[in-house]
């Protein structure tokens, strides 16, 4: 089924696209939500408005959203950990920990959706990008390290970066 996106859709398209899905995809999601219309003869005449209309709410979002992408990108997080001589964890860092520390450390509103990363089963040094919008995208620096033991950060995470520590088996339990 074809389909005009009146909305970003994630991993779908931009407004104004028009996309082929599937039809229970579109029946029972796209349409009941307000995302999509079929395209029809008239709703393809409208879509270069409904891009002209979606382009310029991206661009306020976007320009809304970039103070929070600037203290977001960079952001170093520390999580301590029981792991094994190996270096695998006892449990694991979830999104849903990663957005509980940015929100805390920095008061913003994001969840576990937004995080853009698979569970971290492993000591060291990892990256996890926050959707906060279809363009910006910020990075967070993610530090596991084993429980009790002392992490010396790099010279750039003492020059005004900010740290958090929450324990993974505090989460898991």
């Amino acid at each position: 089924m074809k389909v005009l996106l009146i909305k970003d859709v994630y991993k779908l398209g931009r407004a104004g696209d028009v996309k082929k899905v599937a039809d229970g995809y579109a029946r029972n999601y796209l349409i009941p939500q307000g995302l999509a219309i079929l395209a029809t003869p008239g709703a393809l005449k409208r879509a270069e408005a409904i891009r002209a209309q979606a382009a310029a709410r991206r661009a306020a979002l976007n320009n809304e959203l970039s103070g929070l992408a600037q203290r977001i990108n960079g952001l170093v997080l520390t999580f301590p950990a029981r792991a094994s001589e190996t270096g695998k964890l006892y449990g694991s860092v979830t999104p849903q920990m990663i957005a509980e520390s940015i929100n805390q450390k920095l008061g913003t509103q994001i969840n576990r959706h937004q995080v853009e990363t698979e569970p971290i089963r492993t000591l060291g040094e990892h990256h996890a990008r926050v959707r906060l919008t279809v363009d910006l995208l910020p990075e967070v620096r993610i530090i596991v390290h084993r429980e009790g033991e002392v992490v010396v950060l790099e010279e750039e995470a003492t020059s005004g970066e900010e740290v958090t520590s929450q324990s993974v088996e505090e989460a898991t339990h």
